[in-house]
């Protein structure tokens, strides 16, 4: 059966063929959200599919909200993940914070109770996020990052960082700062997929010099076509 394309929503099949498994979907054919962007094969699982998937990975991200969230290639995302994006947020450098414009049916950035505009959130590509985890506003996570099941997550997390806890915290890097720089430079996750899949033993195996020469081999090729 060839690999799925990202635009397809229901990526796995279930045994017989006759059905898809609803509960694991290929975001960017699932969501279809202003302030959302999603790289190609990022899939997300849920153990009750929900109607909507942009809502229930990030249900304070509003098309009107001047946040983003950007999520790169390949990640994958567990059931029960929540990113807390910018918008909700309260002002909280005052005596109070509580919501009173919106309360007010107000949502006019220039009233006193608004904040102000909140950053993005950017997750980088090939990562996996366990069960339950929570990814706070303005959190930028690197290439490769393993959050754990559990973890709350801000702040910035180093390229193929192991992190976990509440506040979650950097266990153990995967890599040695050399292989990680290599990584980077390689950037299998843009490949196109036959390539990958081609070199799937490296990629998934941790051969860093079968990922080189499959990095040349593709370069050769792009370079004589």
């Amino acid at each position: 059966m060839p690999f799925a394309s990202p635009d397809t929503k229901y990526p796995i099949t279930l045994p017989g063929g006759a059905d898809v498994h609803e509960g694991t979907v290929f975001l960017q054919a699932a969501v279809d959200h202003p302030r959302m962007d999603v790289g190609a094969y990022t899939y997300a699982s849920a153990h009750q599919p929900p109607g909507d998937w942009a809502f229930h990975l990030a249900p304070f991200l509003y098309p009107n909200s001047p946040e983003k969230l950007i999520i790169g290639k390949f990640c994958q995302i567990a059931s029960g993940v929540q990113f807390i994006t910018a918008s909700a947020n309260h002002r909280y450098d005052g005596f109070s914070s509580y919501p009173f414009a919106v309360m007010d049916q107000s949502f006019d950035r220039k009233r006193p109770s608004m904040p102000d505009a909140g950053p993005d959130t950017c997750i980088g590509h090939d990562v996996w996020i366990g069960t339950g985890a929570t990814v706070l506003p303005g959190a930028i996570v690197g290439n490769g990052v393993i959050v754990g099941a559990g973890a709350v997550v801000g702040g910035r997390v180093p390229d193929y960082a192991i992190v976990a806890g509440n506040p979650a915290v950097p266990k153990r890097m995967r890599f040695e700062p050399d292989i990680v720089d290599q990584l980077n430079r390689i950037g299998w996750w843009d490949w196109p997929i036959d390539h990958i899949l081609e070199h799937e033993a490296a990629i998934c195996g941790a051969d860093i010099a079968a990922l080189i020469a499959a990095a040349e081999e593709l370069k050769m090729k792009q370079e004589s076509s």
